[in-house]
């Protein structure tokens, strides 16, 4: 990947808004959600959004996309976009956002377990066994489905429907190192977010959503919500990709066990969502297991490469 020059005054804003945007996407989700359905909002921004990747790529002088390229892209799509943030956007009607994003910092452990039993794959070190083990430990007692605690518990259903997203996430993201794509990083991106917006609308019109929705019911919160989600935080994701160039991997991938705590304290602040000390103890148990993964030497590359959260929620 060429590298890119940048001032030490841009790189600091750059990961302040991929630490900042996409901490707080969760937050504007369930915001979104109240109001609007889960797949009709993911659809619609994420085929805006799409659409907005795949013009700024022509207007950047990439080449169009050939036929070969489509069908991988709609897999990923698929894998990201429509299970992995659909699930997201259906789940967090129950689950409160700061819980839905802990869950969600647990993508990198499947990327490690998916990078492994890809044909060819990367076996784990002891280390990366480590934090994969204290990974799911922690996100077991999250879940909490024995009622080992009373002070943790969430809706059973919305968070094995969000760990299934987090899988769809971490499968489409290693097939998509491996996949055919455009030179254009954009274009390929552009691609998989208009395919994947498309199947989502698609799956809100057989749901009966539209039936069902009135434009008039829709609130000041989920509106501004659904406006950040498909101008900001796309353009987050962009700044993504530019830090990527601009600083190293390492130090981007930080924002896997960042963005987490950030959305812990944002849902807590701004939307009064329980944060008790089996919450945190939680916390803290998952985020040590990704800053052990995102750190193995012998698994950092997939994750670098492949992590790039559900954020761009």
């Amino acid at each position: 990947m060429t590298e890119v020059k940048a001032t030490k005054t841009q790189i600091i804003l750059g990961f302040a808004t991929i630490y900042l945007v996409w901490s707080s996407t969760y937050l504007a989700i369930r915001f979104v959600v109240e109001t609007i359905p889960p797949f009709m909002s993911a659809g619609i921004r994420f085929f805006i959004g799409g659409m907005m990747f795949f013009a700024w790529a022509k207007f950047r002088g990439a080449e169009s996309p050939k036929k070969k390229h489509w069908l991988p892209a709609a897999l990923v799509g698929m894998g990201l976009i429509v299970f992995g943030n659909g699930g997201i956007s259906w789940a967090e009607q129950f689950v409160p956002s700061g819980l839905a994003a802990l869950i969600v910092a647990v993508v990198p452990l499947w990327i490690v377990l998916a990078d492994w039993i890809r044909p060819g794959g990367t076996r784990p070190s002891k280390v990366t066994s480590l934090g994969l083990a204290l990974g799911f430990l922690g996100l077991l007692l999250l879940i909490n489905p024995l009622n080992i605690s009373t002070g943790g518990s969430i809706d059973p259903l919305g968070a094995l429907v969000i760990v299934f997203a987090t899988l769809c996430w971490a499968t489409g993201s290693v097939y998509s190192r491996y996949a055919p794509s455009p030179k254009s990083q954009t274009m390929a991106v552009g691609m998989q977010m208009t395919v994947g917006g498309a199947v989502l609308i698609l799956i809100s019109a057989l749901s009966g959503e539209f039936t069902t929705f009135a434009i008039s019911q829709v609130s000041l919160k989920s509106f501004l919500g659904f406006v950040f989600l498909t101008t900001i935080g796309s353009f987050a994701f962009g700044v993504y990709i530019w830090l990527l160039k601009a600083s190293t991997p390492a130090k981007v991938a930080t924002y896997a066990y960042i963005n987490p705590v950030l959305a812990l304290v944002l849902g807590t602040v701004f939307a009064n969502e329980p944060f008790t000390l089996w919450t945190f103890g939680c916390s803290l148990v998952i985020v040590t297991a990704v800053i052990i993964i995102v750190r193995s030497k012998k698994q950092s590359q997939a994750i670098k490469q492949d992590n790039l959260s559900l954020e761009n929620n």
